[in-house]
């Protein structure tokens, strides 16, 4: 019995140990937000470096919250790395006026930012955003509202238009159509206060001022909207809205990847990119400081890619 006591010594405290690792390792706090002074949730971690270190802000899909796992390859890769990493709320789930590309979630992801940097020691010049889906729909937002606030910001299956989403979740019989109706207080059409909820919480209406002033990384894969519920039309579009007008994608041109989920005779294909693995681009154009990619896959994010696109940028810096 005494033998067996003993063995059960190191297990407890191996347990007990991880425990605070974990603890330590990530965090669940709460901010200030600037948007309407109330204290608002996160995941964070803080490396306490000794000399600044980038930040990566990582945002939730259309239905998550703070304590979604989705981008956890992100979360350990900066934890390896030493990076300072903050995974904001920003009023949860994309069904409520309050959330869905508002002015409160603005200020949110704006303040996540500022209390990482007054918490720890952050380089200003190092602030990465990364989502996914109603996560890459706001890294879209905040592109256009805010895009002198970071270094670089990787979309994935993004939404860039609620009103054309809505007729997309409409056709599709997928639920979001009632999401964007409790966010925007009706169907598109109902009223010119309606519309203009639309137009204001979508990033094509303002996307234009992230053009030359972020790096943008913009990329779906070429089955979203066929098994995904997000038509890479959305992509394409935000890109050209971002892009020198001679790089602009055409209309046939996005018509017939979003309808066919390939690519036109019209178009070349992209070069192979290691970092994709076997989801290879199949197409790939760069303008201004925006890339997108249309990739081998469907409505997600390629996380290697996303973490080498981030680690290129910051070497570049330095």
């Amino acid at each position: 019995m005494r033998l067996k006591r003993r063995k059960r010594v190191p297990v407890i405290l191996m347990l007990i140990t991880s425990v605070l690792v974990e603890a330590k390792e990530l965090q669940d706090i709460k901010y200030l937000s600037s948007a309407d002074n109330t204290m608002q949730p996160a995941m964070f971690h803080d490396p306490e470096p000794e000399e600044p270190v980038p930040l990566v802000v990582a945002l939730h899909t259309w239905s998550g919250d703070y304590r979604q796992k989705h981008h956890e390859p992100i979360r350990e890769w900066c934890m390896k790395k030493g990076w300072a990493y903050i995974h904001p709320d920003f009023r949860g789930p994309a069904r409520r006026p309050e959330a869905t590309g508002s002015e409160l979630v603005i200020g949110d992801i704006v303040s996540a930012v500022a209390h990482a940097g007054k918490v720890t020691k952050i380089d200003s010049e190092a602030v990465f955003l990364v989502g996914t889906s109603g996560g890459g729909y706001h890294c879209l937002v905040m592109a256009g509202k805010h895009p002198d606030l970071f270094a670089g910001i990787s979309a994935w299956a993004s939404i860039s238009d609620l009103k054309a989403w809505y007729h997309d979740n409409m056709r599709s019989g997928r639920r979001y159509w009632s999401d964007i109706v409790k966010s925007c207080g009706g169907r598109p059409g109902d009223s010119e206060a309606v519309d203009e909820e639309y137009r204001k919480r979508s990033p094509l209406s303002y996307l234009r001022n992230a053009k030359g002033r972020v790096r943008l990384q913009i990329a779906t894969g070429i089955r979203d909207g066929h098994n995904g519920s997000v038509p890479i039309s959305h992509s394409l579009l935000a890109f050209n809205e971002v892009a020198e007008d001679q790089d602009r994608i055409g209309s046939e041109e996005i018509a017939f990847m979003t309808r066919e989920a390939r690519l036109p005779d019209s178009l070349r294909r992209a070069d192979p990119d290691p970092v994709f693995g076997e989801k290879q681009p199949i197409f790939r154009r760069s303008s201004a400081t925006a890339t997108v990619t249309i990739f081998d896959g469907g409505h997600e994010i390629l996380q290697p890619a996303a973490i080498s696109w981030m680690e290129s940028l910051h070497e570049k810096r330095q």
